[in-house]
């Protein structure tokens, strides 16, 4: 762990400089993606930096500890139980630093949120499970922008696509990736009886536009008339934007703008977001099979979390945790993302240090 916290702050040592070349300050992608690996570097690299400076005082009073002078040993003996309990804190800090996800602290990502089984009523709960996330960002700050959307009849969704901005907004959402399943009487329900559906949400980091590289010949653009509500020009006006893209066949649709630019501009942001997740899973194989591991076809069978109407009670499978569900829903959805978030911190560190065991026998 030392040699990879050497390593980035050499980096970020680096970077620095960069910064002030004026060869990369001429050249805007190069600044741009230099000052993104800065940013991205500078929790970490100014963390270490100090308990460098911690571990540096602390060798100064341990030589100290051996003058002839009484009241220097005394001096170097008051103040290192205070700096060592200050470098273990640090340490345990950085601990969790190391093993966070490299987009952890991305302040953009794109949410999707799709019907899985359960017909018009799990179209209904893509739309209940839509406004408990808004709610959530509402109280957060972060900013909520509808990609696209396929509204059904009844007023629920089979799909919809939000641009999600603000600090932190990937860290604290990244676990929400996964099959939530609902049960509950619906509406349409005459005998009373409880039904059980199911939606998916993927949760995946926005890039930069400097990180993923795309040209028009890259993808095959096809226009088409919105369907769904939205009035006369929707409808009627070939507006909505497909884009496929050729390599990989990657397809992303967006309607909800009337204007033709507009649904091409946040389908090239969608298809960016997807690409470049793409080369994320192939780069990690940790992550390889995220979308489909944690995603899942939508089956009720597949899910991490389970929101019980009746019961009033929402647990989360991987915690074996339950909260108040209408007390979620208005928007305290903070409770299950910090319970959570705090798993999967534990869980991290875990596997890391199990990793350095296995490397140091």
């Amino acid at each position: 762990m030392r040699d990879q916290l050497e390593a980035k702050l050499s980096r970020f040592i680096e970077l620095e400089r960069a910064l002030v070349d004026p060869e990369v300050l001429a050249d805007q992608h190069r600044l741009s993606s230099a000052a993104r690996e800065h940013g991205s570097l500078a929790r970490l690299a100014l963390k270490y930096r100090g308990f460098l400076e911690l571990e540096r005082q602390i060798a100064e009073l341990e030589e100290m500890r051996r003058d002839a002078d009484t009241d220097v040993r005394a001096l170097a003996e008051a103040e290192l139980p205070d700096l060592r309990q200050r470098r273990e804190s640090e340490w345990e800090e950085l601990v969790d630093l190391c093993s966070d996800d490299d987009d952890a602290d991305r302040a953009r990502c794109i949410m999707e949120l799709r019907a899985g089984t359960g017909g018009e009523e799990a179209a209904l709960f893509v739309g209940d499970l839509y406004e408990m996330y808004r709610r959530y960002c509402a109280e957060q700050g972060f900013e909520v922008e509808l990609m696209d959307a396929s509204p059904t009849e009844l007023g629920g969704f089979k799909e919809l696509v939000l641009g999600l901005a603000g600090a932190g907004v990937f860290r604290k959402l990244q676990h929400e990736s996964g099959g939530h399943r609902v049960q509950r009487v619906p509406d349409t329900e005459t005998k009373g009886r409880i039904h059980t559906s199911a939606a998916t949400v993927a949760v995946l980091p926005e890039p930069e536009d400097v990180e993923v590289s795309l040209s028009p010949d890259d993808y095959r653009k096809d226009l088409f008339c919105a369907s769904g509500p939205g009035g006369q020009h929707v409808n009627k006006t070939a507006s909505a934007v497909r884009l496929t893209h050729l390599s990989t066949g990657i397809v992303v649709q967006c309607q909800d703008e009337k204007s033709q630019h507009k649904n091409l501009a946040k389908a090239l942001r969608v298809l960016k977001t997807r690409l470049y997740e793409h080369e994320r899973q192939i780069e990690h194989d940790k992550r390889s099979a995220e979308r489909k591991g944690l995603v899942g076809s939508g089956d009720r069978s597949q899910r991490i979390r389970t929101y019980n109407y009746p019961q009033n009670r929402l647990t989360d499978h991987r915690i074996n945790e339950s909260f108040t569900l209408d007390q979620v829903m208005a928007g305290r959805l903070g409770l299950v993302v910090d319970a959570i978030d705090e798993y999967a911190r534990r869980q991290r560190r875990a596997a890391m240090e199990g990793s350095a065991s296995q490397a140091s026998a």
